[in-house]
This record gives structure tokens, C-alpha cells and sequence, in this order.
């Protein structure tokens, strides 16, 4: 199970990036297209989606790798068991926003399923707004996993992730 877990990851970083990458190419190509008269406004369409879903998976990523900006200078001072405390609440807190995110979430993909995204016919909006349920499942099971780490008085690794 964690060997497919840990493909999951990187997988997940690989296509973050990638998203990410393909973004600014698409958005250079669309701007050197309509410098030569010829605009492709299809591109600035696609880069939006790519954007959505790969700023989302890279938010997983980060978490994963405990690599969000965190302001810790109070929290630190405190004794351990609170730290852990104050943490587990926080971990909470998060968990029940990201239980709100996936069941709006999905409601929203599945309302907006109809509405064409950006004109395009047969491509729907929802193609854009699973991305914030889908990536709020992964930031789901990260924060079960960073939940479990805490409770066992383990600490996240905190490593850089090789994205491409």
C-alpha cells in the first residue's frame, strides 16, 4: 500500500508540475500568436484549467512535504503536549474546510456540468471545478496522514519534492 502511495506522489508532483509548466508555454504561445496576427484564444481557455488543477495538486504537494508557510513563533515557545494539542486542532479545523470543499465542491461540478467552459462547445465547466474536490480528497489524506504522524509523536518529513 505505500509503494502505490508513494507512486500516487509522485505522480501527483510529476503532473503538478507539468500542469504548471504547460501553463506558460500555452499562455507564451498565445502571446506570440497574436503578435503575428494570427490569435489562438483557445490557449489563455486551456492555461485557466491547467492552472486550477495544477496549483491545486501542487497545494498537496507542498502540504505533503510540509512545506507551507507557517508562522510558528508563539506555538514554539509553548511546551510540547500543547504544541501537539494546538496542532491536532489546527489539523481539524483543516479537515472539516476540506469536507465542506469536496461536497460543495462536487455540487458545484455537477451543477455547472451543463455550462460550456468558455464558449467551447462540448467542453464542459465542471472539467475545471472537480479540480477543487479532487485536489481537496489528496489534501484530505495528507492531513489524515499528517494527523496520524502527530498522534504518534512523529514529525512530517520535510524534503524537497523532485517535480520534473
Amino acid at each position: 500500500m505505500r509503494g502505490l502511495y508513494r507512486i500516487l506522489c509522485g505522480a501527483e508532483a510529476f503532473v503538478a508540475g507539468s500542469f504548471l509548466l504547460l501553463m506558460v508555454v500555452l499562455i507564451f504561445l498565445g502571446g506570440v500568436a497574436r503578435m503575428l496576427g494570427m490569435p489562438l484564444n483557445w490557449t489563455t481557455d486551456l492555461a485557466t484549467c491547467l492552472f486550477a488543477w495544477g496549483c491545486f495538486l501542487a497545494a498537496d504537494v507542498a502540504w505533503r512535504s510540509n512545506s507551507m508557510m507557517s508562522i510558528d513563533v508563539l506555538v514554539d515557545r509553548l511546551p510540547a503536549r500543547l504544541r501537539v494539542g494546538i496542532r491536532l486542532l489546527n489539523h481539524a479545523l483543516i479537515i472539516a474546510f476540506l469536507l465542506y470543499l469536496i461536497v460543495a465542491g462536487f455540487y458545484l461540478a455537477w451543477v455547472s456540468r451543463i455550462r460550456t467552459f468558455q464558449g467551447m462547445p462540448g467542453v464542459s465547466y465542471s472539467w475545471v471545478t472537480a479540480s477543487l474536490p479532487s485536489c481537496a480528497l489528496l489534501l484530505l489524506v495528507t492531513t489524515i496522514r499528517h494527523i496520524r504522524a502527530a498522534w504518534r509523536g512523529e514529525q512530517v518529513a520535510s524534503r524537497a519534492v523532485d517535480v520534473v
